[in-house]
């Protein structure tokens, strides 16, 4: 037997740490008590085996892998406060003295000391000083299990109870006899909210209490690069609407209500592409928005007499990318429609709104821009709808029109305010570029650097058209129960067949056939709708049938009447079985002169 050899005596094992001649100091490697000296007489029956199988019996799996972090550092501390007594444990007083200097000064107690020299004299290997990862599958008690069913169905819930009221809660419903008094033993207030916070989950608690829409818009992790993911350039607009917070009236002073403000900007500039602001929402208010996006700005501003520069509002084209949320204006098919110019468009999940952060910030910079100067003039503040507030209502006193020239003043301040945040690029500031939304457009425009659309007015206007089927017949082109021609259709009006029309809802005179790519004008054949809505002709149509259907019955009864006057008259007729049917001529002849009248001597007569 030598140094650091593994005997195995029955059933433990045991580790020799120093040899003196026939006296050996052997560590109890099952209880880890501290070493001892034994004769080598006492040792005789012990069988001497291996390491990897003494660690095989005893259990022990060493990190093979080189420590690192957090185990690297608890390892050395751990040797740290051992190393000192390694070097005296072949005398037991010097060991014991070597002890006791450590507990003092490392702080911690005898009993702690002791554990970690006898893991470390067991295998010799810094890795049994890392401490042991607690056992997490602890079955629970039966309070404990009692507990969790309690936070699960009065804590976790929309109800919102305090903590105190669900543990009250609890100790009603288990913790009492059946008099309803309550039992001596049962958790306190404090087992009770140690055993939440122990086994809290934050993300739970929010959507079980606060709902899946409450977590997804204002709570949950914000991660990622947000749009910038998806806008390496400018193109990629981002649309959404808002409803104002101000009060506006008609022409003659009276109420209107709150109108509608939809826009477009830019992802990556920031810049505000266009606007719409209407008393209608739906695919509407983003048709007029999409044309505005088009628009020359500088033309469109001299309508309201606003004086603006190219370069202070540079956008006129369509972006290539449109980022949309899921409201339902978004969703139809109308606006998914737009896609056949070249533009694609992308449905961002519900409840992102940081995902559309762009869009969102010009809303709030707008009516942050304009609520300070509108004060008493029915802009809303924050205490609307709080009891005793004053209406709002009562204060209006713009017009729309002129609600829309603070607009306009409000996206160009917007557009050219500096951007102090933006990643400019060494290129950029060596060119000098403005530092706002729209000098950076400039910038990206003037390099080629850009996912920009060159689109008609026409081309916009009827792609975003609503669509309909419509059906050849002879009697035209039929659509919303309407006649249509257009020349150069007549085999399809004998042939028949199904269509795809595009139509006007504002004005039935005129719809647009789809053939391959290319719209095609037919013109309304039933003139007395020239100019009428489509709803106004439904609703024309259904008066004339109302009209009609009031004349029904008398026509009916007329008939019938008409029907018993025939049979009157078919009774007294004379039916013969052999009606000569030779000399017809000569009969016809003289029935005529008999029948025949002189339409002249009747009137000379009457005279």
């Amino acid at each position: 037997m030598k140094k650091n050899d593994y005997l195995k005596i029955d059933d433990t094992i045991y580790r020799i740490l120093a040899v003196d001649k026939d006296n050996y100091l052997v560590l109890n490697c099952n209880k880890k008590n501290m070493p001892v000296w034994r004769l080598e007489a006492e040792l005789a029956d012990g069988v001497i085996i291996n390491r990897e199988e003494a660690f095989e019996i005893l259990e022990i799996e060493l990190i093979e892998e080189e420590l690192t972090g957090i185990a690297f550092k608890q390892a050395h501390e751990r040797y740290t406060m051992i190393a000192g007594v390694l070097a005296f444990m072949n005398d037991d007083a010097l060991r014991c003295q070597a002890i006791k200097m450590a507990v003092d000064t490392y702080g911690i107690s005898r009993r702690t000391l002791t554990t970690y020299l006898c893991n470390y004299l067991v295998t010799d290997n810094l890795s049994s000083l890392v401490p042991k990862s607690r056992k997490k599958n602890r079955p629970m008690t039966d309070d404990e299990k009692i507990m969790r069913w309690a936070l699960n169905k009065f804590y976790y819930t929309r109800h919102k109870n305090k903590l105190s009221d669900c543990y009250v809660m609890m100790l009603k419903e288990k913790y009492t006899d059946e008099n309803g008094k309550l039992k001596d033993e049962h958790p306190s207030i404090h087992q009770f909210r140690y055993f939440f916070n122990k086994t809290r989950k934050k993300q739970i608690e929010l959507i079980s209490r606060e709902g899946i829409k409450e977590y997804q818009l204002n709570h949950r992790p914000l991660l990622g690069d947000g749009i910038h993911e998806f806008a390496p350039t400018i193109g990629t607009g981002m649309l959404d609407g808002t409803v104002c917070d101000l009060y506006l009236v008609d022409s003659s002073g009276k109420l209107v209500g709150r109108p509608l403000l939809v826009a477009c900007v830019d992802a990556y500039s920031g810049l505000c592409c266009g606007y719409s602001l209407l008393w209608e929402g739906g695919v509407y208010s983003v048709r007029e928005m999409m044309l505005n996006v088009i628009e020359d700005k500088v033309k469109w501003c001299e309508h309201f007499g606003i004086k603006l520069e190219k370069k202070q509002w540079p956008c006129d084209k369509l972006p290539g990318v449109l980022v949309t949320d899921r409201g339902s204006e978004y969703i139809s098919y109308n606006f998914e429609q737009i896609s056949e110019l070249g533009c694609q468009v992308i449905s961002l999940p519900s409840f992102s709104a940081n995902l559309k952060g762009p869009v969102e910030k010009l809303f709030d910079l707008v009516q942050d821009s304009f609520k300070p100067f509108l004060k008493g003039y029915g802009v809303i503040e924050k205490d609307f709808q709080k009891r005793g507030i004053k209406d709002y209502r009562l204060e209006s006193c713009l017009t729309i029109e002129q609600f829309e020239k603070i607009i306009i003043h409000t996206i160009i301040y917007y557009n050219n305010r500096v951007l102090e945040n933006f990643p400019y690029t060494s290129a950029m500031m060596n060119d000098d570029i403005v530092p706002s939304p729209a000098g950076i457009w400039d910038y990206q425009t003037e390099y080629g650097n850009s996912n920009l659309l060159s689109v008609s007015r026409e081309q916009l206007i009827l792609t975003l058209l609503p669509r309909t089927e419509g059906r050849f017949t002879r009697k035209g082109l039929v659509v919303n129960k309407m006649r249509y021609d257009a020349d150069g259709f007549t085999e399809e009006y004998l042939n028949g067949g199904k269509c795809t029309v595009a139509f006007n809802p504002d004005d039935a005179s005129v719809v647009w056939l789809l053939k391959e790519g290319d719209y095609i004008k037919f013109s309304l054949i039933e003139k007395k709708y020239q100019g009428m809505s489509v709803n106004e002709v439904h609703t024309q149509k259904k008066k004339q049938r109302q009209y009609v259907a009031g004349f029904r019955e008398d026509a009916l009864a007329a008939k019938v009447d008409l029907a018993q006057k025939i049979n009157t008259i078919v009774e007294h007729a004379l039916k013969s079985d052999d009606t000569d049917i030779i000399g017809v001529t000569k009969r016809r002849q003289k029935a005529r002169a008999q029948r025949h009248r002189d339409l002249m001597k009747e009137v000379i007569d009457d005279e």
